[in-house]
């Protein structure tokens, strides 16, 4: 006979599962203030968690067979196991970056180890207690057929469950380390009834929940990387004043900077992706006064110096409104005379038959690159949008002995405009370098070939020559809506 009805063992596997699913969610997002978030970060995640609750459900069907075992009793001690691993997976993400990031410094196996150290404990023992539960299910008065296909129904309804309030509810309203928080108490509860199913609540037991609550909420009171968590990013204000009376403050939005400004000087910009797209934007504007169109808004140093230099037609797509808020907060950014639309900018571009005389892309971060960003249906929507003199302008980086990301974006471009440009700073970089690039696509050529502006020091950025421009075509890839491997070009190298 087992110990609790069929329907109260299906309501506890739906509640595990959908437990587990939510820590999946959570650990891409408490892992893209170090590793960034890519494609390799959620194959990672989606590996490591699978491989956490296959060896899960082996141990738990192990213990199902044991002789004398009490199912409920050890259901109970897994999901103890399970709590204490949740609650302690940001303490262990944090003290193993370092050592891992180090030990790992290529991409896909730094974020593998990482992904192993944080989360492959809560899965494994969260993976415990199916085998053991549908065991319990069996030796009931049901038909075997049906209580095998209800544990089953179950796992998935809650894993269905678990994804959805994890991205649509949790992480957007409490955050990476209470969501944590209160996947711990929903193990904790679970502990207790099954103790309680199993052979009454005994003092060790009752001890190791209440320490387990206690655990939980100091695990969810800890402070976090993020200054806001949003529900696209993980975003930090850092203060990188040299003088104190003069703040200067930069914006990180999961691993990297994404934008520096100072409150006295809007007009300079403290990044060389920035300073190119500034001055470009000037050199090829067919008007003083020329209506931009921004992909991503950053810390809006760029519409901020524009709105200062007299620009009165500015528009920016930024796909997470706490990024704006965060710019308007820290970063002396007023929305006043910009035009600003929280959408995805693809989807701002197609609704919206506004014509730009530049439409500058700044959403090039590492190896977490849009996809469907960098594609000729993209660049053919782009030049639809912009006027017969206009230009688009995108910053890359790539690495100096690949090339291989900007060399696609260059030859996918020409598909669509006459004239394709490179710039970066004029120095040679040395062999593995990180390079910053802008990519200049229009009608025309750029009247100068090179220029020198603050960055924040005056720094001196050229175009690179046409027939090496040329060669990183010939090797590139042409990147469509269906075919787009730009998180390979541009991440892990051999």
């Amino acid at each position: 006979m087992p110990t609790a009805p069929l329907w109260l063992l299906v309501a506890l596997q739906a509640t595990v599962s959908a437990a587990s699913m939510v820590v999946e969610i959570v650990a891409g997002r408490m892992l893209a203030p170090y590793v960034g978030m890519s494609l390799y970060t959620w194959t990672s995640v989606i590996a490591v968690v699978l491989a956490g609750f296959s060896a899960g459900h082996w141990w738990g069907g192990r213990l199902a067979d044991r002789p004398g075992i009490n199912p409920m009793v050890a259901t109970a001690w897994a999901l103890v196991a399970a709590a204490v691993t949740t609650a302690l997976a940001g303490v262990a993400l944090r003290a193993s970056a370092e050592p891992v990031l180090s030990a790992f410094p290529q991409p896909v196996w730094g974020i593998t180890g990482l992904t192993l150290a944080a989360f492959f404990l809560p899965s494994l023992f969260a993976g415990i207690p199916a085998p053991l539960l549908t065991q319990l299910s069996l030796s009931g008065p049901s038909r075997q057929g049906q209580a095998l296909g209800a544990m089953f129904a179950s796992g998935a309804i809650g894993a269905i469950v678990g994804t959805l309030l994890a991205g649509f509810v949790f992480i957007s309203w409490l955050g990476s380390l209470w969501t944590l928080t209160t996947v711990t108490l929903v193990y904790t509860a679970g502990a207790a009834l099954c103790f309680v199913l199993g052979k009454g609540l005994r003092i060790v037991q009752g001890t190791s929940l209440v320490t387990l609550a206690a655990l939980a909420l100091s695990s969810g009171l800890s402070k976090g990387p993020c200054t806001l968590e949003s529900r696209y990013f993980c975003l930090q204000s850092v203060d990188v004043s040299a003088d104190a009376s003069h703040p200067t403050r930069a914006m990180v939005i999961d691993h990297l900077v994404h934008g520096i400004s100072a409150q006295d000087v809007p007009d300079v910009m403290f990044t060389d992706h920035a300073a190119m797209l500034d001055a470009l934007t000037r050199l090829r504007a067919p008007s003083a006064d020329p209506a931009t169109f921004h992909i991503g808004g950053g810390n809006y140093a760029l519409p901020r110096a524009f709105v200062h230099r007299g620009f009165t037609r500015t528009t920016v797509a930024e796909i997470d409104p706490a990024v704006t808020a965060l710019a308007e907060r820290d970063f002396w950014f007023d929305p006043k005379g910009v035009r600003v639309l929280h959408m995805d900018a693809r989807r701002a571009l197609l609704t919206d038959d506004q014509r730009y005389d530049v439409v500058i892309g700044d959403a090039f971060t590492d190896t977490a690159v849009p996809q469907h960003l960098v594609t000729v249906e993209f660049f053919a929507l782009i030049r639809d949008r912009l006027t017969p003199d206009g230009t688009y302008l995108m910053n890359v980086i790539d690495y100096s002995d690949r090339m291989q990301a900007v060399g696609s974006l260059v030859a996918t471009l020409r598909e669509v405009f006459p004239v394709v440009e490179v710039w970066a700073e004029a120095k040679r970089p040395a062999p593995g370098e990180r390079v910053v690039m802008v990519i200049v696509a229009g009608g025309t050529e750029t009247p100068t070939n090179s220029f020198s502006v603050p960055s924040p020091e005056r720094t001196t950025f050229a175009a690179l020559g046409t027939a090496f421009v040329d060669q990183l075509a010939a090797s590139g890839f042409y990147l469509t809506d269906d075919y787009a491997p730009i998180d390979r070009l541009v991440g892990p190298r051999d």
